[in-house]
Protein backbone atom coordinates (compact mmCIF):
# COMPACT_ATOMS: atom_id res chain seq x y z
CA UNK A 1 0.00 0.00 0.00
CA UNK A 2 1.51 3.25 -1.08
CA UNK A 3 1.12 6.65 -2.67
CA UNK A 4 2.02 7.13 -6.33
CA UNK A 5 2.36 10.12 -8.63
CA UNK A 6 3.87 11.13 -11.94
CA UNK A 7 3.99 13.53 -14.85
CA UNK A 8 4.26 12.79 -18.57
CA UNK A 9 5.11 15.82 -20.69
CA UNK A 10 3.71 15.81 -24.21
CA UNK A 11 5.02 19.19 -25.39
CA UNK A 12 8.67 18.26 -25.87
CA UNK A 13 9.84 19.57 -22.50
CA UNK A 14 11.01 17.77 -19.38
CA UNK A 15 8.77 17.15 -16.34
CA UNK A 16 8.96 19.66 -13.53
CA UNK A 17 10.64 17.66 -10.76
CA UNK A 18 9.43 20.24 -8.22
CA UNK A 19 5.92 19.06 -9.08
CA UNK A 20 6.90 15.47 -8.29
CA UNK A 21 8.35 16.55 -4.96
CA UNK A 22 5.26 18.61 -4.10
CA UNK A 23 3.00 15.69 -4.90
CA UNK A 24 5.10 13.27 -2.87
CA UNK A 25 4.83 15.49 0.19
CA UNK A 26 1.05 15.17 0.01
CA UNK A 27 1.39 11.38 -0.24
CA UNK A 28 3.78 10.89 2.67
CA UNK A 29 1.13 9.59 5.06
CA UNK A 30 0.11 6.91 2.57
CA UNK A 31 3.70 5.64 2.51
CA UNK A 32 5.87 6.63 5.48
CA UNK A 33 8.54 3.93 5.03
CA UNK A 34 10.41 5.03 1.89
CA UNK A 35 10.44 7.75 -0.78
CA UNK A 36 11.70 7.27 -4.31
CA UNK A 37 11.72 9.04 -7.68
CA UNK A 38 12.56 8.14 -11.27
CA UNK A 39 12.76 10.16 -14.47
CA UNK A 40 13.35 9.27 -18.10
CA UNK A 41 13.01 12.05 -20.62
CA UNK A 42 9.41 13.22 -20.69
CA UNK A 43 8.34 10.98 -17.79
CA UNK A 44 8.86 11.31 -14.04
CA UNK A 45 7.55 9.06 -11.25
CA UNK A 46 7.27 9.57 -7.50
CA UNK A 47 6.50 6.95 -4.87
CA UNK A 48 5.87 6.76 -1.13
CA UNK A 49 6.07 3.25 0.30
CA UNK A 50 4.21 1.46 3.07
CA UNK A 51 6.16 -1.78 3.46
CA UNK A 52 3.83 -4.80 3.55
CA UNK A 53 5.47 -7.33 1.22
CA UNK A 54 9.22 -7.89 0.74
CA UNK A 55 10.26 -5.51 3.50
CA UNK A 56 13.80 -5.26 2.08
CA UNK A 57 15.05 -2.43 -0.12
CA UNK A 58 14.54 -4.72 -3.12
CA UNK A 59 10.82 -3.98 -2.80
CA UNK A 60 11.30 -0.22 -3.02
CA UNK A 61 9.73 1.81 -5.81
CA UNK A 62 9.86 3.18 -8.42
CA UNK A 63 10.94 -0.27 -9.58
CA UNK A 64 12.99 -0.41 -12.77
CA UNK A 65 13.76 -3.50 -14.82
CA UNK A 66 16.58 -2.55 -17.24
CA UNK A 67 16.33 -5.83 -19.15
CA UNK A 68 12.64 -5.30 -19.86
CA UNK A 69 13.03 -1.51 -20.28
CA UNK A 70 10.10 -0.97 -17.89
CA UNK A 71 9.60 1.21 -14.81
CA UNK A 72 6.68 1.03 -12.40
CA UNK A 73 4.95 2.70 -9.46
CA UNK A 74 2.13 0.80 -7.82
CA UNK A 75 -0.33 1.12 -4.95
CA UNK A 76 -2.13 -1.93 -3.60
CA UNK A 77 -1.69 -5.67 -3.20
CA UNK A 78 -1.81 -8.51 -5.73
CA UNK A 79 -3.05 -11.46 -3.69
CA UNK A 80 -2.23 -14.12 -6.28
CA UNK A 81 1.33 -12.90 -6.87
CA UNK A 82 2.90 -16.18 -5.64
CA UNK A 83 0.93 -18.17 -8.23
CA UNK A 84 1.72 -15.64 -10.97
CA UNK A 85 5.40 -15.74 -10.02
CA UNK A 86 5.46 -19.50 -10.66
CA UNK A 87 3.57 -19.13 -13.95
CA UNK A 88 5.87 -16.37 -15.18
CA UNK A 89 8.94 -18.26 -13.99
CA UNK A 90 7.88 -21.19 -16.14
CA UNK A 91 7.84 -18.80 -19.08
CA UNK A 92 11.46 -17.86 -18.48
CA UNK A 93 11.17 -14.77 -16.28
CA UNK A 94 13.61 -14.40 -13.37
CA UNK A 95 13.05 -12.36 -10.20
CA UNK A 96 15.29 -10.31 -7.92
CA UNK A 97 12.64 -9.54 -5.23
CA UNK A 98 9.97 -11.50 -3.36
CA UNK A 99 6.98 -9.10 -3.38
CA UNK A 100 4.15 -8.43 -5.80
CA UNK A 101 5.59 -5.30 -7.45
CA UNK A 102 8.09 -7.12 -9.66
CA UNK A 103 5.42 -9.65 -10.61
CA UNK A 104 3.43 -6.80 -12.16
CA UNK A 105 6.43 -5.76 -14.25
CA UNK A 106 7.00 -9.29 -15.56
CA UNK A 107 3.28 -9.75 -16.19
CA UNK A 108 3.20 -6.57 -18.28
CA UNK A 109 6.22 -7.76 -20.24
CA UNK A 110 4.51 -11.12 -20.85
CA UNK A 111 0.89 -10.13 -21.47
CA UNK A 112 0.99 -6.41 -22.19
CA UNK A 113 -2.10 -4.39 -21.29
CA UNK A 114 -4.01 -7.63 -20.66
CA UNK A 115 -1.87 -8.28 -17.58
CA UNK A 116 -4.58 -6.80 -15.37
CA UNK A 117 -6.90 -9.67 -16.27
CA UNK A 118 -4.49 -11.99 -14.45
CA UNK A 119 -4.40 -9.99 -11.19
CA UNK A 120 -6.48 -10.81 -8.11
CA UNK A 121 -6.30 -7.85 -5.78
CA UNK A 122 -6.60 -4.11 -5.33
CA UNK A 123 -4.35 -1.87 -7.35
CA UNK A 124 -3.54 1.42 -9.02
CA UNK A 125 -0.63 0.90 -11.43
CA UNK A 126 1.53 3.12 -13.63
CA UNK A 127 4.07 1.52 -16.00
CA UNK A 128 6.49 3.40 -18.25
CA UNK A 129 7.90 1.72 -21.33
CA UNK A 130 11.36 3.24 -21.83
CA UNK A 131 11.54 2.10 -25.47
CA UNK A 132 8.02 2.79 -26.70
CA UNK A 133 7.63 5.93 -24.54
CA UNK A 134 4.16 4.91 -23.46
CA UNK A 135 2.52 5.34 -20.05
CA UNK A 136 0.12 2.59 -18.95
CA UNK A 137 -2.32 3.17 -16.08
CA UNK A 138 -4.67 0.62 -14.52
CA UNK A 139 -7.18 0.46 -11.68
CA UNK A 140 -8.58 -2.65 -10.02
CA UNK A 141 -11.99 -4.06 -10.91
CA UNK A 142 -13.74 -2.83 -7.77
CA UNK A 143 -12.06 0.60 -7.58
CA UNK A 144 -10.61 -0.10 -4.14
CA UNK A 145 -7.42 1.83 -4.90
CA UNK A 146 -7.70 5.44 -6.10
CA UNK A 147 -6.07 6.96 -9.19
CA UNK A 148 -6.63 10.64 -10.01
CA UNK A 149 -5.30 12.48 -13.04
CA UNK A 150 -5.28 15.80 -14.87
CA UNK A 151 -4.78 16.60 -18.54
CA UNK A 152 -2.92 19.89 -18.33
CA UNK A 153 -2.72 20.80 -22.01
CA UNK A 154 1.05 20.36 -21.97
CA UNK A 155 0.99 16.93 -20.43
CA UNK A 156 -0.57 14.47 -18.03
CA UNK A 157 -0.27 14.24 -14.23
CA UNK A 158 -1.56 11.52 -11.92
CA UNK A 159 -1.57 10.82 -8.19
CA UNK A 160 -3.24 8.79 -5.45
CA UNK A 161 -5.18 11.80 -4.18
CA UNK A 162 -6.42 15.18 -5.35
CA UNK A 163 -4.33 17.02 -2.79
CA UNK A 164 -1.17 15.88 -4.56
CA UNK A 165 -2.42 17.14 -7.91
CA UNK A 166 -3.46 20.46 -6.38
CA UNK A 167 0.00 20.78 -4.80
CA UNK A 168 1.48 20.61 -8.31
CA UNK A 169 -0.79 23.35 -9.63
CA UNK A 170 1.49 26.33 -9.10
CA UNK A 171 1.38 26.77 -12.89
CA UNK A 172 -2.46 26.88 -12.81
CA UNK A 173 -2.52 24.15 -15.46
CA UNK A 174 -5.33 22.29 -13.67
CA UNK A 175 -8.85 23.73 -13.85
CA UNK A 176 -10.12 23.88 -10.25
CA UNK A 177 -13.57 25.31 -10.96
CA UNK A 178 -16.64 23.41 -9.79
CA UNK A 179 -18.14 20.82 -12.15
CA UNK A 180 -21.95 21.32 -12.06
CA UNK A 181 -22.64 17.76 -13.26
CA UNK A 182 -20.46 16.29 -10.51
CA UNK A 183 -22.04 18.66 -7.98
CA UNK A 184 -25.50 17.33 -8.85
CA UNK A 185 -24.32 13.77 -8.18
CA UNK A 186 -22.54 14.89 -5.00
CA UNK A 187 -25.75 16.12 -3.42
CA UNK A 188 -28.08 13.48 -4.83
CA UNK A 189 -26.08 10.29 -4.21
CA UNK A 190 -24.69 11.25 -0.76
CA UNK A 191 -21.27 12.29 -2.10
CA UNK A 192 -20.95 9.62 -4.78
CA UNK A 193 -19.44 11.25 -7.87
CA UNK A 194 -19.04 8.48 -10.45
CA UNK A 195 -15.71 8.17 -12.24
CA UNK A 196 -14.31 9.75 -14.29
CA UNK A 197 -15.79 12.89 -12.70
CA UNK A 198 -14.76 14.70 -9.54
CA UNK A 199 -16.28 17.89 -8.18
CA UNK A 200 -13.35 19.80 -9.76
CA UNK A 201 -13.50 20.13 -13.55
CA UNK A 202 -9.80 19.61 -14.14
CA UNK A 203 -9.30 16.55 -11.96
CA UNK A 204 -10.63 13.21 -13.14
CA UNK A 205 -10.29 9.66 -11.80
CA UNK A 206 -9.67 6.48 -13.73
CA UNK A 207 -12.77 4.34 -13.71
CA UNK A 208 -12.64 0.99 -11.91
CA UNK A 209 -11.87 -1.98 -14.18
CA UNK A 210 -10.26 0.33 -16.75
CA UNK A 211 -6.83 0.84 -18.23
CA UNK A 212 -5.47 3.95 -19.93
CA UNK A 213 -2.58 3.90 -22.39
CA UNK A 214 -0.98 7.23 -23.28
CA UNK A 215 1.27 7.42 -26.30
CA UNK A 216 4.09 9.82 -27.13
CA UNK A 217 1.87 11.71 -29.61
CA UNK A 218 -0.69 12.36 -26.87
CA UNK A 219 -3.19 9.75 -28.02
CA UNK A 220 -5.08 8.16 -25.11
CA UNK A 221 -6.64 4.69 -25.29
CA UNK A 222 -9.18 3.93 -22.55
CA UNK A 223 -10.21 0.29 -22.16
CA UNK A 224 -12.65 -1.55 -19.90
CA UNK A 225 -11.27 -5.00 -19.04
CA UNK A 226 -14.04 -6.35 -16.75
CA UNK A 227 -17.81 -6.08 -16.34
CA UNK A 228 -20.12 -7.61 -13.76
CA UNK A 229 -22.74 -10.04 -15.07
CA UNK A 230 -25.90 -10.12 -12.92
CA UNK A 231 -27.75 -12.95 -14.66
CA UNK A 232 -28.64 -16.39 -13.28
CA UNK A 233 -26.34 -19.28 -14.19
CA UNK A 234 -27.60 -21.91 -16.64
CA UNK A 235 -27.43 -24.64 -14.02
CA UNK A 236 -29.79 -24.07 -11.10
CA UNK A 237 -28.52 -24.37 -7.53
CA UNK A 238 -30.45 -25.00 -4.36
CA UNK A 239 -30.34 -22.48 -1.53
CA UNK A 240 -28.04 -24.82 0.38
CA UNK A 241 -25.69 -25.07 -2.61
CA UNK A 242 -25.59 -21.27 -2.95
CA UNK A 243 -24.85 -20.93 0.76
CA UNK A 244 -21.96 -23.38 0.63
CA UNK A 245 -20.55 -21.75 -2.54
CA UNK A 246 -20.60 -18.30 -0.94
CA UNK A 247 -19.15 -19.70 2.29
CA UNK A 248 -16.22 -21.24 0.43
CA UNK A 249 -15.64 -18.07 -1.65
CA UNK A 250 -15.59 -16.05 1.58
CA UNK A 251 -13.06 -18.40 3.14
CA UNK A 252 -10.83 -17.98 0.09
CA UNK A 253 -11.20 -14.17 0.12
CA UNK A 254 -10.38 -13.91 3.83
CA UNK A 255 -7.45 -16.31 3.57
CA UNK A 256 -5.97 -14.37 0.65
CA UNK A 257 -6.08 -11.14 2.60
CA UNK A 258 -4.59 -12.69 5.70
CA UNK A 259 -1.83 -14.81 4.21
CA UNK A 260 -0.41 -12.42 1.60
CA UNK A 261 1.44 -10.18 4.04
CA UNK A 262 4.87 -10.08 5.62
CA UNK A 263 3.43 -8.20 8.63
CA UNK A 264 0.55 -9.09 11.05
CA UNK A 265 -3.06 -8.54 9.91
CA UNK A 266 -5.83 -7.30 12.24
CA UNK A 267 -9.62 -6.81 11.90
CA UNK A 268 -11.71 -3.67 12.35
CA UNK A 269 -14.50 -5.11 14.51
CA UNK A 270 -17.62 -2.93 14.65
CA UNK A 271 -19.81 -5.57 16.27
CA UNK A 272 -21.98 -5.86 13.18
CA UNK A 273 -22.58 -9.04 11.23
CA UNK A 274 -19.98 -8.33 8.53
CA UNK A 275 -16.89 -7.68 10.63
CA UNK A 276 -17.91 -10.34 13.14
CA UNK A 277 -18.18 -12.87 10.32
CA UNK A 278 -14.65 -11.96 9.21
CA UNK A 279 -13.37 -12.87 12.67
CA UNK A 280 -15.35 -16.12 12.57
CA UNK A 281 -13.97 -17.03 9.15
CA UNK A 282 -10.40 -16.32 10.24
CA UNK A 283 -10.94 -18.59 13.23
CA UNK A 284 -12.46 -21.21 10.93
CA UNK A 285 -9.32 -21.30 8.75
CA UNK A 286 -7.13 -21.69 11.82
CA UNK A 287 -5.99 -18.12 12.63
CA UNK A 288 -5.74 -17.57 16.40
CA UNK A 289 -5.09 -14.56 18.66
CA UNK A 290 -6.56 -12.26 16.00
CA UNK A 291 -5.89 -8.54 16.68
CA UNK A 292 -9.30 -6.78 16.72
CA UNK A 293 -10.19 -3.12 17.15
CA UNK A 294 -13.46 -1.36 18.03
CA UNK A 295 -14.38 2.31 18.49
CA UNK A 296 -17.28 4.10 20.18
CA UNK A 297 -18.49 7.69 20.57
CA UNK A 298 -20.58 9.60 23.11
CA UNK A 299 -24.31 8.90 23.01
CA UNK A 300 -26.89 11.47 21.90
CA UNK A 301 -30.47 11.36 23.25
CA UNK A 302 -31.64 9.96 19.90
CA UNK A 303 -28.87 7.44 19.27
CA UNK A 304 -26.21 5.36 20.97
CA UNK A 305 -22.65 6.20 20.08
CA UNK A 306 -21.10 2.74 20.51
CA UNK A 307 -21.85 -0.89 19.78
CA UNK A 308 -19.37 -2.38 22.23
CA UNK A 309 -21.92 -4.84 23.63
CA UNK A 310 -21.91 -6.68 20.31
CA UNK A 311 -18.18 -6.56 19.61
CA UNK A 312 -17.55 -7.72 23.20
CA UNK A 313 -19.61 -10.85 22.50
CA UNK A 314 -17.48 -11.65 19.44
CA UNK A 315 -14.28 -11.06 21.39
CA UNK A 316 -15.47 -13.43 24.12
CA UNK A 317 -16.45 -16.10 21.59
CA UNK A 318 -13.12 -16.10 19.74
CA UNK A 319 -10.76 -14.85 22.45
CA UNK A 320 -9.27 -12.22 20.15
CA UNK A 321 -6.49 -9.83 21.08
CA UNK A 322 -8.92 -6.94 21.44
CA UNK A 323 -8.48 -3.16 21.66
CA UNK A 324 -11.46 -0.98 22.59
CA UNK A 325 -11.31 2.78 21.89
CA UNK A 326 -13.77 5.44 23.09
CA UNK A 327 -13.80 8.91 21.55
CA UNK A 328 -15.52 11.77 23.46
CA UNK A 329 -17.51 14.38 21.54
CA UNK A 330 -14.96 17.14 22.17
CA UNK A 331 -12.28 15.09 20.43
CA UNK A 332 -14.64 14.26 17.58
CA UNK A 333 -15.06 17.96 16.79
CA UNK A 334 -11.47 19.01 17.43
CA UNK A 335 -10.11 16.27 15.14
CA UNK A 336 -12.77 16.62 12.45
CA UNK A 337 -10.70 19.11 10.36
CA UNK A 338 -7.87 16.56 10.20
CA UNK A 339 -10.19 13.92 8.80
CA UNK A 340 -11.54 16.34 6.20
CA UNK A 341 -7.99 17.32 5.22
CA UNK A 342 -7.35 13.68 4.33
CA UNK A 343 -10.41 13.31 2.08
CA UNK A 344 -9.38 13.05 -1.56
CA UNK A 345 -12.92 14.20 -2.36
CA UNK A 346 -15.63 15.63 -0.10
CA UNK A 347 -17.30 12.75 1.75
CA UNK A 348 -20.60 13.08 3.58
CA UNK A 349 -20.56 9.79 5.49
CA UNK A 350 -20.66 10.62 9.18
CA UNK A 351 -18.36 7.72 9.98
CA UNK A 352 -15.29 9.24 8.27
CA UNK A 353 -14.10 10.80 11.51
CA UNK A 354 -14.66 7.45 13.22
CA UNK A 355 -12.47 5.57 10.78
CA UNK A 356 -9.88 8.34 10.95
CA UNK A 357 -9.56 8.19 14.73
CA UNK A 358 -9.80 4.41 14.86
CA UNK A 359 -7.09 4.06 12.20
CA UNK A 360 -4.78 6.34 14.16
CA UNK A 361 -4.87 3.96 17.11
CA UNK A 362 -4.80 0.76 15.06
CA UNK A 363 -1.75 1.93 13.07
CA UNK A 364 0.25 2.03 16.30
CA UNK A 365 -0.18 -1.74 16.51
CA UNK A 366 -0.48 -3.18 12.97
CA UNK A 367 -0.01 -2.08 9.35
CA UNK A 368 -2.79 -4.15 7.76
CA UNK A 369 -6.43 -4.80 8.69
CA UNK A 370 -9.38 -6.59 7.18
CA UNK A 371 -12.62 -4.61 7.12
CA UNK A 372 -16.26 -5.39 6.31
CA UNK A 373 -17.00 -2.76 3.65
CA UNK A 374 -18.99 -4.02 0.68
CA UNK A 375 -21.05 -6.70 2.41
CA UNK A 376 -24.21 -4.57 2.50
CA UNK A 377 -23.92 -3.67 -1.17
CA UNK A 378 -23.02 -7.14 -2.42
CA UNK A 379 -25.43 -9.09 -0.19
CA UNK A 380 -28.39 -6.70 0.19
CA UNK A 381 -27.97 -5.41 3.71
CA UNK A 382 -29.55 -1.96 3.47
CA UNK A 383 -33.19 -1.37 4.38
CA UNK A 384 -33.98 0.36 1.11
CA UNK A 385 -33.27 -2.67 -1.08
CA UNK A 386 -36.43 -4.51 -0.06
CA UNK A 387 -38.50 -1.32 -0.38
CA UNK A 388 -37.17 -0.75 -3.89
CA UNK A 389 -37.90 -4.34 -4.83
CA UNK A 390 -41.53 -4.07 -3.73
CA UNK A 391 -42.14 -0.63 -5.27
CA UNK A 392 -43.87 -0.03 -8.61
CA UNK A 393 -42.81 2.08 -11.57
CA UNK A 394 -39.79 2.41 -13.80
CA UNK A 395 -36.35 1.34 -12.66
CA UNK A 396 -35.42 4.97 -11.97
CA UNK A 397 -38.66 5.73 -10.09
CA UNK A 398 -38.25 2.69 -7.86
CA UNK A 399 -34.64 3.59 -7.11
CA UNK A 400 -34.81 7.34 -6.57
CA UNK A 401 -37.69 7.44 -4.07
CA UNK A 402 -35.68 5.44 -1.54
CA UNK A 403 -32.11 6.51 -2.34
CA UNK A 404 -31.75 10.06 -3.70
CA UNK A 405 -30.78 12.53 -0.98
CA UNK A 406 -32.59 15.35 -2.75
CA UNK A 407 -34.93 15.38 -5.72
CA UNK A 408 -34.15 17.74 -8.57
CA UNK A 409 -36.67 20.34 -7.36
CA UNK A 410 -34.85 20.62 -4.05
CA UNK A 411 -31.51 20.81 -5.86
CA UNK A 412 -32.87 23.84 -7.71
CA UNK A 413 -33.87 25.34 -4.37
CA UNK A 414 -30.43 24.71 -2.88
CA UNK A 415 -28.06 25.60 -5.76
CA UNK A 416 -27.72 28.96 -7.48
CA UNK A 417 -28.66 29.07 -11.21
CA UNK A 418 -25.01 28.86 -12.26
CA UNK A 419 -24.81 25.33 -10.86
CA UNK A 420 -28.19 23.84 -11.78
CA UNK A 421 -29.32 22.51 -15.12
CA UNK A 422 -30.79 19.11 -16.00
CA UNK A 423 -31.36 16.22 -13.61
CA UNK A 424 -27.95 14.77 -14.40
CA UNK A 425 -28.05 12.15 -11.65
CA UNK A 426 -31.35 10.73 -12.84
CA UNK A 427 -29.89 10.39 -16.33
CA UNK A 428 -26.85 8.55 -14.95
CA UNK A 429 -28.85 6.14 -12.82
CA UNK A 430 -31.41 5.43 -15.55
CA UNK A 431 -28.60 4.41 -17.90
CA UNK A 432 -26.90 2.22 -15.30
CA UNK A 433 -30.09 0.52 -14.08
CA UNK A 434 -31.28 -0.25 -17.61
CA UNK A 435 -27.94 -1.62 -18.83
CA UNK A 436 -28.04 -5.21 -20.14
CA UNK A 437 -27.01 -8.38 -18.31
CA UNK A 438 -29.12 -7.99 -15.17
CA UNK A 439 -32.02 -10.42 -14.84
CA UNK A 440 -34.26 -8.22 -12.67
CA UNK A 441 -34.51 -4.66 -11.45
CA UNK A 442 -33.07 -5.53 -8.05
CA UNK A 443 -30.17 -7.37 -9.70
CA UNK A 444 -29.42 -4.13 -11.55
CA UNK A 445 -29.56 -2.21 -8.26
CA UNK A 446 -27.11 -4.59 -6.57
CA UNK A 447 -24.79 -4.34 -9.57
CA UNK A 448 -24.92 -0.53 -9.54
CA UNK A 449 -24.24 -0.44 -5.82
CA UNK A 450 -21.37 -2.91 -6.05
CA UNK A 451 -19.60 -1.40 -9.06
CA UNK A 452 -20.23 2.34 -8.58
CA UNK A 453 -21.95 3.51 -5.40
CA UNK A 454 -19.79 1.54 -2.96
CA UNK A 455 -16.62 2.71 -4.75
CA UNK A 456 -17.14 6.40 -4.10
CA UNK A 457 -18.73 6.16 -0.69
CA UNK A 458 -17.59 3.60 1.93
CA UNK A 459 -14.63 2.15 0.01
CA UNK A 460 -13.06 5.52 -0.77
CA UNK A 461 -13.75 6.74 2.74
CA UNK A 462 -12.05 3.76 4.37
CA UNK A 463 -9.05 3.98 2.02
CA UNK A 464 -8.57 7.68 2.76
CA UNK A 465 -9.03 7.47 6.51
CA UNK A 466 -6.84 4.40 7.02
CA UNK A 467 -4.09 5.55 4.68
CA UNK A 468 -3.99 8.89 6.50
CA UNK A 469 -2.14 6.89 9.16
CA UNK A 470 -0.23 4.48 6.94
CA UNK A 471 -2.70 1.65 7.53
CA UNK A 472 -3.72 -0.75 4.72
CA UNK A 473 -7.38 -1.81 4.74
CA UNK A 474 -8.30 -5.00 2.91
CA UNK A 475 -11.94 -5.66 2.01
CA UNK A 476 -12.67 -9.37 1.40
CA UNK A 477 -16.36 -8.82 0.67
CA UNK A 478 -15.19 -7.01 -2.49
CA UNK A 479 -13.04 -9.87 -3.72
CA UNK A 480 -14.05 -9.77 -7.37
CA UNK A 481 -14.52 -13.53 -7.65
CA UNK A 482 -16.86 -13.46 -4.63
CA UNK A 483 -18.69 -10.47 -6.15
CA UNK A 484 -19.11 -12.32 -9.46
CA UNK A 485 -20.63 -15.30 -7.66
CA UNK A 486 -22.95 -13.16 -5.53
CA UNK A 487 -24.18 -11.21 -8.56
CA UNK A 488 -25.60 -14.42 -10.02
CA UNK A 489 -27.34 -15.45 -6.81
CA UNK A 490 -31.16 -15.31 -6.70
CA UNK A 491 -32.26 -12.07 -4.97
CA UNK A 492 -34.14 -13.88 -2.20
CA UNK A 493 -30.79 -15.20 -0.94
CA UNK A 494 -29.94 -11.58 -0.17
CA UNK A 495 -33.28 -9.96 0.69
CA UNK A 496 -34.74 -12.62 3.01
CA UNK A 497 -34.32 -12.37 6.78
CA UNK A 498 -34.26 -8.58 6.57
CA UNK A 499 -31.21 -8.59 4.28
CA UNK A 500 -27.93 -10.49 3.90
CA UNK A 501 -29.80 -13.77 4.28
CA UNK A 502 -26.96 -15.91 2.97
CA UNK A 503 -24.45 -14.28 5.35
CA UNK A 504 -26.81 -14.90 8.24
CA UNK A 505 -27.07 -18.55 7.24
CA UNK A 506 -23.28 -18.89 7.09
CA UNK A 507 -22.88 -17.11 10.44
CA UNK A 508 -25.45 -19.16 12.37
CA UNK A 509 -23.58 -21.29 14.87
CA UNK A 510 -20.30 -19.55 14.09
CA UNK A 511 -20.79 -16.13 15.69
CA UNK A 512 -23.12 -15.15 18.57
CA UNK A 513 -26.85 -15.08 17.73
CA UNK A 514 -27.07 -11.66 19.40
CA UNK A 515 -24.92 -10.25 16.59
CA UNK A 516 -26.81 -12.03 13.80
CA UNK A 517 -30.29 -11.11 15.07
CA UNK A 518 -29.62 -7.52 16.09
CA UNK A 519 -31.17 -4.63 14.21
CA UNK A 520 -28.76 -3.42 11.56
CA UNK A 521 -26.46 -0.71 12.87
CA UNK A 522 -24.10 1.75 11.22
CA UNK A 523 -20.81 3.23 12.34
CA UNK A 524 -22.50 5.77 14.64
CA UNK A 525 -21.25 9.32 15.05
CA UNK A 526 -24.46 10.84 16.45
CA UNK A 527 -23.09 14.39 16.77
CA UNK A 528 -22.91 14.69 12.97
CA UNK A 529 -26.46 13.43 12.53
CA UNK A 530 -28.20 15.38 15.28
CA UNK A 531 -26.41 18.69 15.01
CA UNK A 532 -26.33 21.01 18.02
CA UNK A 533 -23.97 22.91 20.31
CA UNK A 534 -20.40 23.29 19.11
CA UNK A 535 -21.06 21.16 16.04
CA UNK A 536 -23.83 23.53 14.95
CA UNK A 537 -21.59 26.53 15.57
CA UNK A 538 -18.87 24.90 13.46
CA UNK A 539 -21.28 24.51 10.53
CA UNK A 540 -22.73 28.00 10.99
CA UNK A 541 -19.26 29.53 10.78
CA UNK A 542 -18.51 27.67 7.55
CA UNK A 543 -21.78 28.38 5.78
CA UNK A 544 -21.90 32.02 6.88
CA UNK A 545 -18.27 32.68 5.96
CA UNK A 546 -17.54 35.30 3.32
CA UNK A 547 -15.75 32.69 1.20
CA UNK A 548 -18.88 30.57 1.12
CA UNK A 549 -21.04 33.54 0.18
CA UNK A 550 -18.60 34.70 -2.50
CA UNK A 551 -18.33 31.20 -3.97
CA UNK A 552 -22.05 31.32 -4.61
CA UNK A 553 -22.88 27.63 -4.79
CA UNK A 554 -25.78 27.76 -2.33
CA UNK A 555 -28.89 29.91 -2.32
CA UNK A 556 -28.88 31.80 0.96
CA UNK A 557 -32.59 31.23 1.64
CA UNK A 558 -31.96 27.46 1.63
CA UNK A 559 -28.92 27.80 3.90
CA UNK A 560 -30.92 29.88 6.37
CA UNK A 561 -33.80 27.41 6.32
CA UNK A 562 -31.50 24.54 7.30
CA UNK A 563 -29.58 26.56 9.88
CA UNK A 564 -32.89 27.49 11.45
CA UNK A 565 -33.84 23.85 11.99
CA UNK A 566 -30.66 21.75 11.76
CA UNK A 567 -32.23 18.54 13.07
CA UNK A 568 -35.30 18.61 10.82
CA UNK A 569 -33.62 18.12 7.46
CA UNK A 570 -32.38 14.57 6.88
CA UNK A 571 -32.01 12.55 3.71
CA UNK A 572 -33.92 9.37 2.95
CA UNK A 573 -31.07 7.33 4.41
CA UNK A 574 -30.82 9.64 7.44
CA UNK A 575 -27.87 11.85 6.56
CA UNK A 576 -27.94 15.43 7.85
CA UNK A 577 -28.37 17.86 4.94
CA UNK A 578 -26.77 20.73 6.82
CA UNK A 579 -23.65 18.63 7.40
CA UNK A 580 -23.50 17.85 3.68
CA UNK A 581 -23.43 21.53 2.75
CA UNK A 582 -20.92 22.48 5.42
CA UNK A 583 -18.61 19.60 4.57
CA UNK A 584 -18.33 20.49 0.88
CA UNK A 585 -17.61 24.14 1.62
CA UNK A 586 -15.08 23.30 4.33
CA UNK A 587 -13.31 20.85 2.00
CA UNK A 588 -13.03 23.48 -0.72
CA UNK A 589 -11.66 26.06 1.69
CA UNK A 590 -9.25 23.58 3.27
CA UNK A 591 -7.82 22.83 -0.17
CA UNK A 592 -7.28 26.51 -0.91
CA UNK A 593 -10.15 26.72 -3.39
Amino acid sequence: MCGICGEYRLDGTLPNLDHIQSMMEKLEKRGPDHAGTFSDGALAFGHRRLSILDLSEKGNQPMIDPQLSLALVFNGTIYNHPELRKELGAKGHTFFSTGDTEVILKAYAEWGTDCVKHFLGMFAIAIWDLKKKTLFLARDRMGIKPLYYANTGKGFRFASNTQALLASNDDAAIDTSIDPVALHHQFTLHAVVPAPMTVLKGIRKLEPAHTLLIKENGEQQLNRYWTLDATRPKEERSDAEWTEAIHEALRVAVRRRNDVSDVPVGVLLSGGLDSSLLVGLLDEIGIKDIPTYSIGFDDQPEEKGSEFEFSDAVVERFNTNHHKIHIPNEQTLSRLPEAIANMSEPMFGQDAIGFYLLSEQVAKDVKVVQSGQGADEVFGGYFWFDKMNKAKGTHLERFRQFYFDRDHDEMAEMLTPKYIDRDFTAETMKSILEAPNADTFIDAVFRADTTMLVVDDPVKRVDNMTMAHGLEARVPFLDHELVELAAKMPPHMKLNSGGKHVLQEISRGMIPDSVIDRKKGYFPVPALKYVRGEFLEFMQDILNSQKCKDRGIYQRTYVEKLLGAPDEHHTRIQGNKLWHMALLEYWLQDNGL
